[in-house]
């Protein structure tokens, strides 16, 4: 079993691991499950739990499993693709930043350092009220204020690998910088990148369900979890299951993925406290 893959046999990666792939199996799978349609109307609203809709209803009536069942998609889907859109955008940033050796790694870090000197909410906030709320501009958005991150990480791992021997011996060879970047650098770099991953997916959860939280992401009659608790907030009291269930699959979405990233940095031994911040 190679380094990567140890962090499941620990206690943390392991339960981590395990509950990652609960909340992923009930975004992916839970469709298929869903007693009802999730937007249609099956019963008076904010109802409690019944055998016919056993999490009850929401402010509209709708059964909140069928809902709930529904809701992951986007925010797993939409998380997901904005973490990688980061990483390439990044990951390419911080490659080209830490072999240059140049006047071009200071004027891509300091383009890195002017993003993240703008709060990441407020700048998707801003983008989304400015563009149009839209799929798109949610995963672009979010992909923005997170591909500079990922360059600072890449970029010190880049810098630590670009002085080993074998880099070395590949620019004395004469070898092109791409080349020497794909096959000496890039794959000397994974651990890092594979502990650094699962803290960048769990911000790009916080971002997208904050944004559709809002209103300003995703709109009705979509099912998708932020916007579930949004819609039903005022009626807490009345089922208090259709503000629960969506915040805790949230929830443990986040946590989960906290859990695996940690055991994977510890496992490869990478500082938890250099894998950056939001």
């Amino acid at each position: 079993m190679t380094a990567r893959l140890r962090f499941a046999r620990t206690r943390t990666g392991a339960v981590g691991l395990a509950l990652l792939c609960l909340v992923v199996g009930i975004a992916v799978f839970g469709p298929f499950f869903a007693p009802h349609a999730p937007d249609a109307p099956i019963g008076i609203t904010l109802t409690g739990p019944t055998a016919d809709a056993p999490l009850g209803t929401d402010f509209l009536g709708r059964d909140v499993l069928s809902r709930v069942l529904w809701g992951g998609r986007s925010v797993l889907g939409l998380a997901g693709l904005a973490t990688l859109l980061a990483y390439v955008a990044g990951a390419t940033v911080g490659l080209v930043a830490g072999h240059a050796r140049s006047l071009l790694d200071p004027v891509l870090m300091r383009g890195a350092d002017v993003l993240l000197s703008f709060p990441a909410l407020l700048f998707l906030l801003v983008l989304v009220t400015g563009v149009g709320t839209s799929k798109a501009t949610l995963v672009i958005g979010v992909a923005v204020v997170q591909a500079p991150l990922v360059a600072r990480i890449v970029r010190a791992a880049t810098l630590e690998q670009s002085v080993r021997g074998f880099v070395e011996a590949a620019v004395a060879r004469g070898e092109r910088a791409s080349a020497i970047l794909r096959r000496e650098i890039l794959p000397n770099i994974a651990g890092p990148i594979a502990a650094d991953a699962p803290l960048r997916f769990t911000y790009s959860i916080i971002l997208v369900a904050s944004v559709n939280f809002l209103g300003l992401g995703l709109q009705p009659p979509a099912a998708d979890w932020a916007l579930i608790i949004s819609e039903n907030r005022s009626g807490f009291v009345l089922n208090p299951w259709v503000i629960f269930v969506p915040a805790a699959l949230i929830a443990l979405l986040t946590i989960s993925a906290n859990l695996v990233g940690d055991s994977i940095a510890r496992t490869l031994g990478v500082s938890v406290g250099a894998r950056g911040r939001t």
